[in-house]
């Protein structure tokens, strides 16, 4: 809703259970502008009543009173009329509507929230091999973890599985029979991270399951949940060769618009959480059941940290390098986080494809043809899960792999700039960068850079990248070391190595 005021203040009225109209993306006008207090003025072309706007902010402020618009009125909570204008307030220029003296103001809701998240990857592909159990062996990682910033820890897939790695799960209740180690060891290391303030997100796979026992057929259709009782028992009455994920079979998909696989599949994640400890759920293929499916588990569960692991391939061009435009890909990221709701994020594999290809020398495509960032990260950072490698794209399986020697520039890049960064175990702790990852941490949080952080990209060039976040720090990335006024005399180098480097205002 475009609104002019007579005096500044008005709402971003948008209403999440819209899902006819796009709200992130090509849907919506976004000025690439944020005020001093980090606010982002949005614009949506919507009716606005008490109803909708109840829904909206969720402030349960009362009683509402009318605000005079030039279309009409607006309907706003008095309460916060009456709060300190600069905590309410973002005014910006050349936003006009009409005549060229108006001028438009927007107050988002959500910004107003403490969005400082930092995702720590506790395990790779080959975690499950580690003499002694692997939960036993990460305890002892645990204070530098959170030394690094780390607010949530993603573990393991928990339960028995077919596969070593857990990505093949059959009773779902037998946390004993993991390969990382038995319940009480993981309830001690979700123990000791909580005593650090570091929340556990559990791996979750639920597209498919795997059979414990065969039938008189011989198919592998009788699934056992690992209790004395029946939860989670149940018979694949008909067999069809299923949809296999990643080339596994054995697997056949899980019905999830069965009432009773959403019962039972919602107890079990609830008693992840108050009998295990977890505190959120990173979900295993999420393209593999549709977001109104994740949505009912997320809303029955109520976790306090969300990600999808949504991989979709870029858009490439004849000369097989990426294509510019990858408005496509991450559409389809913003879609499902939208459709979801609640505290959903999503991997930002849009991100992670472009950056490791411009770090090669392309660094132009670090900048969309609106100047933002050209990942999910630029049109939705608050919900972008920003990342160099994990267990599937790095550790032994190198199914996309950052460029190894500028592993660094991308972290360089994801722990200064808005989005939620997730650090790679390898990376932390197997390739010699706990020094430098640690540092490139601490100044994301001294200096308060957070998902929704403002992002100016000041130079984006063949050899050179350079932006400005939160007027407070400036990155650099590539090769060129003559970045002529770019930096102001007021910042002084905080941390550089190999093509990249760091800069704090004084």
């Amino acid at each position: 809703m475009n609104v002019k005021l007579p005096s500044p203040l008005v709402f971003d009225c948008h209403d999440n259970r819209d899902a006819s109209r796009s709200t992130v993306g090509y849907g919506h006008q976004t000025c690439s502008r944020r005020c001093s207090n980090g606010l982002r003025p949005i614009f949506f072309h919507s009716p606005v009543t008490p109803r909708r706007l109840w829904a909206t902010t969720k402030l349960y402020l009362l009683p509402f009173m009318p605000y005079p618009t030039f279309s009409g009125y607006i309907y706003v909570p008095l309460a916060l009329t009456l709060l300190p204008s600069p905590s309410i307030l973002c005014s910006f220029d050349g936003r006009t509507q009409g005549r060229d003296e108006d001028l438009f103001w927007s107050f988002d809701v959500s910004a107003s929230v403490s969005r400082r998240s930092e995702l720590g990857s506790g395990f790779n592909w080959e975690s499950w091999r580690q003499q002694g159990g692997w939960y036993n062996f990460l305890k002892d990682k645990v204070s530098d973890i959170a030394n690094a910033g780390v607010t949530h820890v993603w573990l393991p897939p928990p339960s028995h599985s077919v596969g070593v790695q857990g990505y093949m799960p059959g009773r779902l209740y037998d946390l004993g029979a993991s390969k990382y180690g038995n319940q009480d060891e993981l309830k001690a290391l979700i123990g000791a991270f909580h005593d650090k303030g570091v929340k556990c997100v559990a791996d979750i796979v639920i597209n498919h399951r795997c059979g414990d026992k065969q039938d008189g057929r011989g198919i592998w259709c009788i699934f056992e949940g690992g209790t004395d009782d029946a939860r989670l028992d149940w018979v694949l009455r008909r067999h069809r060769q299923p949809r296999h994920r990643r080339g596994l079979r054995g697997g056949p998909d899980i019905d999830h618009l069965n009432t009773q696989v959403q019962r039972e599949l919602t107890d079990w994640l609830n008693w992840l959480k108050t009998d295990i400890g977890f505190d959120g759920w990173r979900l295993d293929f999420a393209k593999g059941y549709s977001s109104s499916i994740a949505k009912i588990y997320v809303e029955q569960t109520q976790p306090n940290f969300v990600v999808a692991e949504i991989w979709s391939s870029l858009a490439y061009g004849n000369d097989g390098k990426p294509a510019y435009d990858q408005n496509g890909n991450r559409q389809q990221l913003v879609d499902w986080v939208q459709q979801v709701g609640g505290p959903a994020t999503a991997f930002d594999f849009t991100t992670k494809g472009i950056l490791q290809a411009a770090v090669e020398g392309e660094l132009w495509r670090m900048r969309d043809p609106q100047g933002k960032a050209p990942g999910m990260m630029g049109w939705w950072p608050e919900k972008a899960v920003t990342f160099v490698d994990n267990h599937d794209t790095g550790s032994t399986q190198r199914m996309w792999p950052f460029p190894s020697d500028k592993v660094i520039q991308g972290y360089a890049y994801i722990l200064t700039h808005p989005g939620v960064p997730s650090i790679f175990y390898d990376h932390m702790f197997d390739w010699g960068l706990k020094e430098a990852i640690t540092q490139l941490a601490e100044i994301r949080t001294r200096n308060g850079i957070h998902s929704g952080s403002a992002l100016n990209i000041l130079a984006s060039d063949a050899d050179l990248y350079m932006a400005m976040i939160d007027g407070k720090i400036l990155t650099k990335l590539g090769s060129r070391d003559d970045v002529g006024n770019l930096v102001p005399s007021n910042f002084h180098v905080v941390a550089s190595g190999n093509d990249y480097c760091v800069w704090e205002k004084r």
